[in-house]
C-alpha cells in the first residue's frame, strides 16, 4: 500500500463501521424519558423507621444473647424514644448482664433495678440511616433490572432521596407498586389463646398483634381479609430466601409464590417447624399476611409458598421484589410525575425538525460562500453526523431532547472548525502561494486554534457528565461524541479530500 492510501481506506473503514453500529437505529439508541414518556419519582427513604428496626432487632440480640449466658430476662425490647429496655428477673445479675451487652453499639442510661436502659450511639444511628438509603437505592436498582426497564436512571439525591427516572413505561401504576413496597417477609406464629370475639374487640395480650389475613374463600372462590391475631415475634425474615418463582397451585390453582431459602435459611425453616409442629405458621409480606397452614410435621429441603395472591401479575411482582430483596425501611413519593407520549412524539418530532432544518441551511450557506471548499465542508460535516450517531448506537447511549440540543451545537461546531481552516487558506492564497501550499498551510495554521477550543469545551463536557443528572448528562454524551468527530472529520477527512482533489485534478486555482 502506497503512502497515503490508507487515509482513504481509514474514512471508509470508520464510516462502515458507524453504519453498522447505528443500525437497526431504534434498537441502538434509546430515547430518554423527556422523548418517550415514562415516570420521574423522587422518593424519601423513612430512615428513622430503619433506626427503629436495628433498635428492635438489637433489643432482641440482647435478650437472647443474656438467655444463653443464663442470665433470666423477663423483657428485651424498644422502649419509648428508640431506647432499648432489658428487664433482668433476678437482681444479683445486674452487673454480669451490663458486662456482657458492653460490645453493642450503645450508650447505658439510668433506669435503677430490675431494668437496663440503652440508646444507640448517635454516630452509628447515622451510619444506619445512611446504610438504609445507600441499601434502599440498591433494592430498587436490582427491583427495576427485573423489571426490565432500558436505561434507568436510579440515583441517590441528596441525605435520604431517591430520584427514579423511568423511559417507556406503559404501566406506571404496577411501576410504582413494584418500587415502592417494602417486601420486609416474616414467619411468625399465629396466636390461638385469642378467641374471635376479643380479636374483634382488639382485646390481644402485649406480645401478639392484630393484622390483615388476605386468604380466597373455598366456598365463594373470592379473596376476603379477616384479622387475625400473630405473635410480635419474628421466627424468622427473608434474608436468608435465596430464589422466589411463580407457578400455579392450591385448591383453586390459583397463582402462588415458591420460595427457597440457603443452607442456613433451611436449617432454621427446618427447625422452628419442628418445634411448632401442630401449631400455625403465618407468612407475612408487609404485615398482611398472606397464608397461615398448620405445621404438620418438620419440613425439610428449605423452600416454602406463599398463597393468597389475587393474580399472577402480582405473583411475578412479589416474587421480584424477593428475590431483589426488602428495602431496609419504607419509602414516601415526594414527587410523581408521568410524562406522556404524546409530549415525547411531539419532542421527538422537533427535535429531528431542528437538526434537518439547521444542517440545511448550513449545507446551503457553506456552498454558496465557500463553493467547492463548502462542498467539502458539507461532506466532513454529513461523516460527522454519521459517526457521532454510529457511536451512540455502540454505545447504547440514551437520547435525551438535551442531547438533540447536544448534535446541533456539534453541527455548529464542525462547520466553525473548517470556516476557521479555509479562512487560513485564503489567507496563504492571498500571498501567491500555490494552491498545495496553501492548504498544506492552512490546516497547519489552524489546527491548534481548532485543538484548543474543543479541548476547553470537551473538559467542560466530561464535568457535566460527572456531576449532571440524567437529561443534562445526555448532553454531555452528545457534546463529547460529537467534538471528538468534529476534530477527525475537519482535521482529517477534509485534508484527505482536498489531498486527492488536488493531487488527481492538478489544479492550479482553488474554488474557496
Amino acid at each position: 500500500m502506497g503512502a497515503g492510501r490508507w487515509k482513504p481506506l481509514l474514512i471508509v473503514l470508520v464510516v462502515g463501521v458507524s453504519i453498522w453500529s447505528a443500525t437497526p437505529l431504534k434498537k441502538k439508541i434509546n430515547l430518554g424519558l423527556d422523548l418517550q414518556g415514562g415516570i420521574h419519582l423522587v422518593l424519601e427513604v423513612q430512615t428513622d423507621k430503619a433506626v427503629e428496626n436495628t433498635v428492635e432487632q438489637m433489643a432482641e440480640d440482647m435478650g437472647r444473647l443474656l438467655r444463653e449466658n443464663q442470665v433470666r430476662v423477663s423483657r428485651s425490647a424498644r422502649g419509648p424514644d428508640n431506647s432499648i429496655e432489658v428487664v433482668i428477673i433476678r437482681p444479683r445479675d445486674m452487673e454480669r448482664a451490663a458486662a456482657l451487652l458492653k460490645d453493642f453499639p450503645v450508650i447505658p442510661e439510668e433506669a435503677g433495678p430490675p431494668t437496663l436502659r440503652f440508646r444507640l450511639r448517635s454516630a452509628y444511628a447515622e451510619q444506619v440511616k445512611d446504610n438504609a438509603v445507600s441499601q434502599a437505592l440498591e433494592t430498587i436498582r436490582n427491583r427495576v433490572d427485573q423489571f426490565g426497564v432500558a436505561e434507568p436512571v436510579i440515583q441517590r439525591q441528596g441525605g435520604r432521596q431517591i430520584l427514579i427516572q423511568l423511559s417507556g413505561i406503559k404501566d406506571p401504576q404496577r411501576a410504582l407498586r413494584l418500587i415502592g413496597r417494602t417486601a420486609q417477609l416474616e414467619f411468625r406464629l399465629v396466636d390461638a389463646s385469642v378467641s374471635q370475639a376479643d380479636t374483634r374487640a382488639g382485646r390481644v395480650p402485649a406480645d401478639s398483634e392484630i393484622l390483615s389475613y388476605r386468604r380466597r374463600d373455598s366456598q365463594s372462590g373470592r379473596d376476603v381479609v379477616t384479622p387475625i391475631v400473630v405473635k410480635r415475634r419474628t421466627l424468622m425474615t427473608g434474608e436468608h430466601l435465596t430464589n422466589a418463582s411463580v407457578s400455579l397451585g392450591g385448591q383453586f390453582n390459583q397463582p402462588i409464590v415458591n420460595i427457597r431459602f440457603d443452607r442456613v435459611g433451611g436449617r432454621r425453616f427446618a427447625r422452628i417447624t419442628g418445634d411448632h409442629v401442630g401449631e400455625r405458621l403465618a407468612i407475612v409480606l408487609d404485615n398482611v399476611v398472606r397464608t397461615a397452614p398448620v405445621i404438620r410435621a418438620k419440613i425439610e429441603g428449605g423452600s416454602a409458598i406463599i398463597e393468597g395472591i389475587d393474580n399472577l401479575e402480582e405473583a411475578k411482582d412479589v416474587a421480584i421484589v424477593l428475590r431483589a430483596g426488602a428495602l431496609p425501611a419504607p419509602v414516601e413519593i415526594l414527587e410523581n410525575r408521568t410524562v406522556g407520549p404524546s409530549l415525547g412524539a411531539d419532542s421527538v418530532r422537533q427535535g429531528l425538525r431542528s437538526i434537518i432544518i439547521g444542517s440545511i441551511l448550513v449545507i446551503v450557506f457553506m456552498v454558496f460562500y465557500y463553493r467547492f471548499s463548502g462542498s467539502v465542508a458539507d461532506i466532513a460535516l454529513m461523516l460527522n453526523l454519521i459517526i457521532l450517531v454510529g457511536a451512540m448506537g455502540y454505545l447504547r447511549a440514551t437520547l435525551t431532547l438535551p442531547g438533540i440540543a447536544g448534535i446541533i451545537l456539534t453541527i455548529g461546531m464542525a462547520v466553525d472548525a473548517n470556516v476557521l481552516i479555509f479562512e487560513r487558506i485564503r489567507e496563504e492564497l492571498r500571498t501567491g502561494k500555490s494552491v498545495k501550499a496553501s492548504v498544506e498551510a492552512g490546516f497547519s495554521k489552524a489546527f491548534w486554534t481548532i485543538f484548543d477550543a474543543n479541548v476547553t469545551t470537551f473538559i467542560a463536557a466530561l464535568v457535566l457528565f460527572q456531576f449532571g443528572t440524567g437529561t443534562v448528562k445526555g448532553f454531555a454524551v452528545t457534546l463529547s461524541i460529537g467534538i471528538a468527530a468534529s476534530m477527525f472529520t475537519a482535521l482529517f477527512v477534509s485534508r484527505v479530500v482536498f489531498d486527492i482533489y488536488i493531487k488527481t485534478q492538478r489544479v492550479t486555482k482553488l474554488s474557496i
